[in-house]
């Protein structure tokens, strides 16, 4: 069975990957979810929530719960973490709530510097994400941050085949030498009917187990001419089905196909040895390419729900702010023998309000005749001074001023 996440988690994915278009990318909408949803453990009643629960996609204790389940008992295959920090000094008990609202999981303390969001990131995705997607500045006043990763191995590896078996009008099949084909056991393969983009082929391979859990890769594709989006939400929605490895609603027998090529396939018929009990047995092979990519993301369109998040979570820390940051930084590479992917989301609250004051500002007039010291500075890399360290090196004294010359005004 699925979680409850399933749902509200394939439309935040279609926002986001709608928002990136169809560049070759990877990205983690669950990072990204996750962060809301830490958002939304913290929030009370502000105008803002409402829009935080849109692009959740529940109510925020629903999308709370969701998140302290996946965090607090996080899964084998795939390392979680999630961390909110504050900057030095404003890291106080005043708003009671909000700690006990975050999942135990989740780290809590004074902001790092950049080294140190740098060094979170990579110690929390394995080392696959080498840095922090956010650069730390001044007027950063709260950060939060997700890091998923996971690496792992094929149950039963791809077999090796010539390119050109992508098929005579891929590209690749021209540009590749080699590709992937998945074993006779071990992967599933279907021909599926989908109401978003037509009859698509699937593809999946099962990880190696460990402790009961597993992960699953689906690889999903329609004909050429159907948006990313769509083919995207096609594959959200058989990936309900694949951890119980379910065959997928709309699958297509292969008796009722024509033999012969069609744009995703080609089907053969033989004369074998069957145990199926009318004699028909259906087969899949799949040949795929490996692949990687590297991915960075601007997540700061509203639909994408930051600017909410970033609103309750300033009210829930008492830290008003003027602007936000949100991106994400994902990688992933898919290949014979297994499947790795890191992703790391993070969110800043920048430029606190100071509390209401009083300044005074003093313009210095040079307005008569003054005087001018120049003066040598002679530093060291040890840190020691040299024999010109201080010497007056020349001095003046101001009575007839020049006017500023055209050139430079």
């Amino acid at each position: 069975m699925t979680t409850d996440l399933h749902e509200p988690l394939s439309a935040y994915a279609e926002r986001l990957h709608a928002t990136i278009g169809d560049r070759h990318h990877v990205a983690s909408p669950l990072g990204a979810w996750l962060l809301l949803a830490l958002s939304a453990a913290t929030a009370d009643t502000d105008p803002a929530t409402g829009q935080l629960a849109d692009a959740l996609g529940t109510d925020l204790a629903r999308a709370a719960d969701v998140a302290r389940a996946l965090l607090d008992a996080p899964h084998p295959l795939v390392a979680s973490a999630t961390a909110l920090w504050l900057r030095p000094g404003r890291l106080t008990d005043e708003p009671a709530g909000w700690r006990a609202a975050l999942p135990a999981a989740t780290e809590v303390g004074t902001l790092p510097d950049q080294a140190g969001l740098d060094a979170w990131a990579r110690e929390h995705t394995h080392g696959l994400i080498e840095t922090f997607p956010l650069k730390v500045h001044p007027d950063v006043v709260f950060a939060l941050a997700s890091a998923l990763a996971t690496r792992i191995s094929w149950a039963q590896p791809f077999e090796v085949t010539d390119a050109r078996a992508l098929g005579p009008a891929s590209a690749w099949a021209r540009d590749l030498r080699r590709a992937l084909r998945s074993p006779d056991h071990g992967h599933q393969g279907a021909i599926v009917t989908t109401d978003r983009a037509g009859d698509v082929i699937m593809h999946a391979a099962q990880a190696q187990a460990t402790d009961g859990a597993g992960l699953v890769v689906l690889s999903v594709a329609a004909a050429p001419h159907v948006p990313s989006t769509d083919v995207l939400a096609a594959a959200y929605d058989l990936s309900a089905g694949a951890a119980d490895g379910a065959q997928p609603p709309g699958r297509r027998s292969l008796f009722d196909l024509p033999l012969g090529e069609a744009p995703l396939w080609t089907l053969r018929e033989e004369r074998v040895r069957t145990r199926s009990r009318d004699g028909r047995e259906e087969r899949h092979s799949a040949v795929l390419p490996c692949w990687s990519a590297h991915s960075e993301h601007d997540l700061t369109a509203e639909a994408l729900g930051f600017p909410a998040a970033t609103a309750a979570l300033a009210e829930a820390l008492a830290q008003p702010v003027q602007g936000f940051e949100a991106r994400q930084v994902a990688m992933a590479r898919y290949g014979r023998y297994g499947f790795e992917a890191a992703a790391v989301t993070g969110m800043f609250g920048t430029v606190s309000l100071p509390p209401e004051g009083v300044a005074r500002t003093a313009e210095l007039r040079f307005g008569h005749p003054y005087a001018v010291v120049a003066v040598a500075t002679d530093t060291r890399a040890d840190g020691a001074t040299g024999p010109w360290h201080g010497v007056p090196v020349f001095s003046a004294w101001v009575t007839e001023p020049d006017d500023l010359p055209d050139a430079d005004a």
